[in-house]
């Protein structure tokens, strides 16, 4: 009997044991799976004046329901949802309760389409138009895990609770280096809302749409809804340094980091033998600038001889300027050592009076160092490259016609002659 027990009890154990294996390796495959999942906040403005019928001749609350439905029922499974409320809650006048109304209406996770419905169901325009504190909260939301992560902030009016400005809100989300995006969307074609809500999709990278029809208001929300599930590439937030000995190594990839007006930055990357260094540089224009300006990115070694350089100008009209640059390496002994080549980004931009100076404007850097070409031919085939082929087809074909020319004339000179 005794022995039977035992017997019962180890073999129970030993199940115990399988099923431990097999949940624990499965939970933390659905752990890994959920940090890695991308997340995407939707923020909507339901203030007071989400009352107002000139959409489609319903309200513009109505218009942004029947979209976060069609956006609900589209959503990809793999996208972990929340839906933030500003101005939802509190209808009085007091300007410091009404600047703190904000509040998450449906938790960012995996989306239970029937419960998030439900709850878009019950919003009705109430109060202020607390932005900036509504773009704090989100990104709160948004914390943790290795997906992508987008706000997508939906609204019809300015901001109603400065000195907290949206726009220098969205700079220090972005100043993070966390790879947070804010797209933006308009519900009324007006000049201020046009640029507040420009200027905060800018700082982050993100877009800004005005819609002025439900069908585009749920198709521009599904589109950045799904944006949010491709894989993007998210950029390494680096410190670049005041001279080339202090200046990070990079190595291929997407970096990220800050610069300020007139600064330069410094970075190293290494290059073997027979290897083509490729990089570019991109200043986002954040804030309100003089016109005029430049970026100049040039590769240089560690004595300070220039290899090359790339340059761009503006003249206020660009939001984003950009240049690049290339260098081969030549072969030469495989036990030779990599080349430090020093990348110099600069810029000449200059901020309008009264606009603040920091944080540093965005600064986007691509580095790709990759196996360079094997001979000059490769690279630029004396400026014609692939189009070989078709200058020599051109020149037989003009070779032809003026063969079939020349007769057909002299064929013609004999008929007159003869007639």
């Amino acid at each position: 009997m005794i022995r039977t027990q035992r017997l019962a009890a180890g073999v129970c154990a030993l199940f115990a044991a399988l099923a431990a294996g097999i949940a624990v390796p499965g939970e933390a495959a659905a752990d890994e799976m959920s940090a890695r999942a991308p997340k995407v906040d939707l923020v909507l403005d339901v203030s007071g004046s989400m009352r107002t019928k000139d959409i489609d001749g319903g309200t513009r609350m109505a218009a942004a329901k029947q979209a976060f439905n069609e956006v609900l029922d589209a959503t990809p499974e793999e996208v972990q949802l929340g839906i933030r409320t500003l101005g939802a809650n509190y209808p009085g006048d007091d300007r410091k309760t009404g600047c703190k109304d904000t509040a998450q209406l449906y938790p960012v996770g995996p989306l239970d389409r029937t419960e998030a419905k439900t709850a878009v169901a019950t919003l009705q325009p109430t109060g202020w138009t607390p932005i900036g504190p509504a773009l704090l909260k989100a990104a709160d939301d948004l914390e943790g895990g290795t997906g992508s992560k987008r706000i997508v902030l939906i609204s019809d009016g300015e901001d109603t609770c400065a000195p907290l400005d949206p726009c220098e809100v969205a700079r220090e989300i972005a100043a993070k280096g966390i790879g947070m995006t804010i797209d933006t969307l308009g519900l009324v074609p007006n000049t201020k809302l046009r640029r507040q809500l420009s200027c905060i999709a800018e700082a982050t990278g993100g877009t800004y749409t005005s819609v002025e029809h439900t069908d585009e208001l749920a198709d521009k929300v599904n589109q950045l809804v799904d944006r949010a599930a491709d894989p993007v590439v998210t950029p390494v937030a680096v410190e670049g340094a005041s001279s080339c000995e202090k200046a990070p190594a990079l190595k291929s990839g997407l970096y990220t980091d800050r610069e300020e007006f007139g600064q330069q930055r410094w970075y190293r990357v290494d290059v073997e033998p027979g290897q083509e260094l490729r990089a570019s540089v991109s200043v986002a224009a954040d804030r309100v600038m003089n016109p005029d300006y430049g970026v100049l990115l040039r590769a240089i070694t560690t004595h300070g001889r220039e290899i090359v350089r790339g340059e761009a100008a503006g003249n206020g009209r660009t939001d984003v300027i950009s240049t690049g640059l290339r260098y081969p390496r030549p072969d030469g002994d495989d036990d030779a050592p990599a080349e430090t080549v020093c990348l110099l980004v600069t810029n000449s931009f200059s901020a309008a009076s009264g606009v603040k100076t920091t944080p540093g404007m965005p600064v986007e850097l691509t580095v790709d160092v990759v196996d360079g070409p094997s001979s000059a031919d490769d690279v630029a085939s004396f400026g014609l490259g692939r189009g070989w082929w078709l200058l020599g087809l051109l020149v037989l074909v003009g070779f032809l016609a003026g063969l079939i020319w020349g007769w057909l004339s002299r064929w013609r000179v004999a008929v007159w002659r003869t007639n």
